[in-house]
């Protein structure tokens, strides 16, 4: 009897061993990764030198590339930066948070039917991954409300341990764009030793623009334009290569992911008037002028649902995990398939009331082969006829992407397996094809709320009520 006992016990510590092994590792049988999430803003999808551009040097980002995988076929969920990012953190399509353009002023929000930040009390990813036993910090660009809203709330309330943030509400300190790099490897030293997930969300290459001289005299042979945008590039490319050497000096590159990629599509270039922001804008930099992004013959810019618009360089990187040298143009992958991702590779769980609009890429950035189950869908609620900004609705179903406007009375359709670029519009050839993803859009956008959450609403918006 007493022999049988100590067996149990046995058998019963062995099988509490192999839980604590499992608990603190991954699908790949290593510890939990260090996931560190770089997201830029307004890098046209050809603005690194290994996508082909014809004036910015990026040399980390290459570098990084060749030691990773370069997915081409990833795409964010709206043109614009705060509903992309809202993506990033709900792992679900902006419009079901009602967050449909930028975080601006309260008045703004009320005419685009927005709250006035994003609802804190939603499943959000850093949340996600504290549960998960990481330690959390986000710096950079925040924008999931605005310096004009002065109650929004911090970003310890979206489950963060640490930030140093700007475009934050306007009771909080704003932070120098500057330090974003500074502050993020000053954090992965005080926590080496444990997992952590840090967001790194650098300025560059929004307005305005303020371009050093070390850099812009990198590029003496070009143009005024172009020296002030590729000048802007290297810099951000530079502080890149700081976070590499850190994470090498450390001896943990082969304990983090490393995940490079931006917000949306490059700027429409300005005219000779926006050379110089006024001061109604974010800042006294360089204006718009100088936003002479590329997107290696994409359709479309910010603002755009089309390729040029949505379709963002996504360069993964894990020493060791992560093939190497890979160019992945096939896998359709998407903003919000980054909460999923990293909490599977976290070794944490979502909430069971709680259903992603992505799926885990795991397998992708394995290197295993990856087909896509989920329908990427998009809202723009800013459309115009003029010239790539007319759609105000896409899905992206396997092959096939569909873009419309009702009000316009337009609709196009691309296979972006032959079409990369959506240059063809074939919709006339495929009336079967139009109207089956018609349908699936029109039944999604039912899914949507009408109004944004109350919970939401600044006390300047509720004074306006009374």
């Amino acid at each position: 009897m007493k022999s049988n006992r100590l067996k149990c016990f046995a058998l019963q510590m062995g099988f509490t061993a192999l839980s604590a092994i499992f608990s603190s590792s991954n699908v790949f049988g290593q510890t939990k990764p260090n996931i560190v999430f770089i997201y830029a803003d307004d890098w046209g999808y050809e603005d690194l030198s290994c996508h082909g551009s014809t004036f910015c040097k990026t040399p980390n980002l290459d570098k990084m590339a060749e030691e990773g995988m370069d997915f081409q076929n990833f795409s964010v969920c709206n043109p614009v930066c705060s509903p992309s990012r809202t993506a990033i953190m709900t792992g679900h399509f902006p419009a079901r948070h009602s967050v449909h353009g930028h975080f601006a002023t309260v008045q703004s929000h009320i005419q685009r039917g927005m709250p006035d930040w994003l609802d804190p009390n939603v499943v959000m990813l850093p949340r996600l991954l504290k549960e998960a036993g990481y330690t959390t910090a986000h710096y950079g660009k925040w924008h999931l409300t605005n310096f004009d809203v002065p109650d929004a709330p911090s970003p310890l309330e979206y489950g963060y341990d640490d930030y140093d943030v700007f475009n934050v509400s306007g009771r909080f300190p704003q932070m120098s764009a500057d330090s974003t790099m500074i502050r993020t490897i000053n954090f992965i030293e005080k926590n080496k030793e444990n997992p952590f997930f840090v967001s790194v969300w650098i300025h560059a290459v929004h307005v305005p623009h303020y371009p050093k001289e070390k850099f812009l005299a990198q590029f003496p042979e070009l143009n005024e334009q172009q020296k002030v945008y590729a000048a802007v590039i290297a810099e951000a490319d530079f502080q890149i290569g700081l976070l590499f050497a850190k994470l090498k000096e450390l001896g943990i590159e082969k304990k983090t992911l490393v995940i490079f990629s931006s917000d949306n599509g490059p700027e429409n270039t300005g005219t000779e008037k926006n050379k110089n922001l006024d001061d109604n804008s974010t800042g006294p930099g360089l204006g718009s002028y100088y936003s002479v992004g590329e997107t290696n013959g994409l359709k479309g810019r910010k603002r755009s649902l089309f390729a040029g618009g949505v379709r963002e360089p996504f360069i993964v990187r894990w020493s060791g995990v992560v093939p190497s040298g890979i160019v992945n143009k096939t896998s359709p992958i998407a903003a919000v398939d980054m909460l999923p991702t990293f909490v599977e590779l976290a070794g944490g769980t979502l909430p069971k009331d709680y259903k992603t609009d992505g799926e885990s890429i795991v397998p992708a950035i394995k290197g295993v082969s990856f087909n896509r189950k989920s329908i990427i869908y998009w809202q723009w609620l800013f459309a115009n006829k003029n010239s790539d900004f007319w759609p105000s609705l896409g899905i992206q179903d396997g092959e096939w992407k569909l873009l419309v406007n009702k009000e316009f009375n337009r609709q196009e359709l691309y296979n972006i397996n032959a079409d990369w670029a959506e240059q063809e519009n074939i919709a006339a050839q495929n009336p079967d094809k139009v109207k089956e993803l018609e349908a699936k859009l029109d039944a999604w956008v039912l899914t949507l709320p009408k109004n944004p959450p109350a919970s939401c609403f600044s006390s300047e918006r509720k004074s306006m009520k009374n």
